[in-house]
């Protein structure tokens, strides 16, 4: 059998086996194993990924790209993403505009990443992921805010110092980032893995092997997606699945020499789900308005919600399908013409809708027009 599908196999039988825990597992018992993946499991994977590479300054090209691509997916939220939703829906476009620019590789991509690609691959990821963090952090929370204080009733605006600081601190203790902080310094050093004391080198070694099987039974017993706004938020994460598509594919374009581990790192990584952090930001901002008694919210906190419960399934899917058939997804050509496809197929149930309401008032007209002849032709008679 293929080696990447007998990979497929087993994860996707790890997590329905989460699947079926689902119903013995209580939502917020979820955030401990959460907690575990990320304080824990997550850090000792990089960390063991970081001391394997080789630093070099030209690795900073991965954060550089990882913040532009944050950049011109924001772009594609205002004016792409974000047109299938009327003038009044307002709050759900600055709610797309916050979350799906917004990148979690840590739980729907450094998983699959360590599994197909290897610890190199992976350790490129955690770089490009510093990326993604400085636009998670600090430009979305400036962009809430600055939403907030155009739209806030109050005259006098607080400082955003403090909370920047604050954001600066968080982003400091946060386990991942301190493990790329001291495995970058001791590769200034010139230390690797095996420069470490056995007994600390093999502790790392054993919480590692705890992640895989960790995230994926944590994806099959997360997987709550609820009804309502379903068809909607699949049409949008499709069509950011195939704007991200177009941009790998045009990178790769533009960058023919690239080895296939690399072209898969590039494909894969912008696929992961959409980041929490924005909705930490929203919720901050929701809960500033309702001191303000504010009528109508900057952002629609539920609509959030139900977005963040679709896109890690919807990645995790999307990822395991890259991997399984990475044959095709090296070409340029096959990855533009995914993301074409994609954006166009996501266009559709708004097309249909744009065509009914264009319909609609004309079958009304007609109807209307037909009832007041009808009305006045009977009033003639009866005077």
């Amino acid at each position: 059998m293929n080696f990447a599908l007998q990979n497929t196999l087993e994860l996707l039988l790890i997590i329905g086996l989460g699947f079926l825990l689902q119903k013995k597992v209580a939502k917020q018992d979820l955030k401990g194993v959460k907690v575990l993946i990320l304080s824990i499991a997550l850090p000792a994977v990089i960390f063991v990924a970081l001391l394997k590479i080789k630093l070099d300054s030209s690795l900073l090209i991965f954060p550089v790209l990882a913040l532009a691509f944050n950049l011109i997916m924001l772009a594609a939220s205002k004016y792409i993403l974000g047109i299938s939703l009327s003038k009044e829906q307002s709050a759900k476009k600055r709610t797309i505009m916050m979350l799906l620019p917004s990148l979690a590789p840590g739980l729907s991509c450094f998983p699959f990443l360590a599994i197909y690609l290897g610890d190199d691959s992976l350790a490129l990821a955690a770089l490009a992921d510093v990326g993604n963090k400085i636009f998670v952090l600090i430009m979305l929370y400036m962009l809430a805010m600055n939403w907030y204080h155009l739209r806030s009733a109050q005259e006098g605006k607080p400082s955003t110092s403090n909370k920047l600081k604050s954001l600066g601190l968080s982003l400091l203790k946060e386990p991942i980032n301190l493990v790329l902080i001291v495995g970058l310094l001791l590769l200034a050093f010139g230390l690797n893995l095996d420069s470490l004391p056995l007994f600390l080198k093999n502790t790392v070694l054993s919480v590692k092997t705890l992640m895989t099987p960790l995230v994926l039974l944590f994806i099959g017993m997360a997987v709550r997606i609820k009804s309502g706004e379903f068809g909607l938020i699949l049409s949008l994460l499709v069509r950011r699945s195939g704007i991200t598509f177009l941009i790998s594919g045009i990178f790769v374009l533009l960058l023919p020499t690239l080895a296939a581990p690399l072209v898969l790192l590039l494909v894969v990584f912008p696929q992961s789900a959409c980041s929490f952090w924005p909705f930490a930001h929203m919720s901050a901002v929701s809960s500033m308005e309702e001191n303000d008694q504010q009528t109508e919210p900057t952002f629609d906190i539920n609509f959030a919600v139900n977005i963040l419960a679709c896109s890690l399934p919807f990645s995790t899917i999307l990822v395991i399908g890259i991997f399984s058939f990475s044959e095709v997804f090296v070409s340029p050509l096959t990855l533009l013409l995914i993301g074409a496809g994609m954006t166009i197929v996501s266009f559709l149930p708004y097309a249909i809708k744009k065509v009914k309401r264009i319909k609609s008032p004309e079958i009304s007209g007609q109807y209307g027009t037909y009832v007041g002849f009808n009305t006045n032709h009977r009033s003639s008679e009866e005077s």
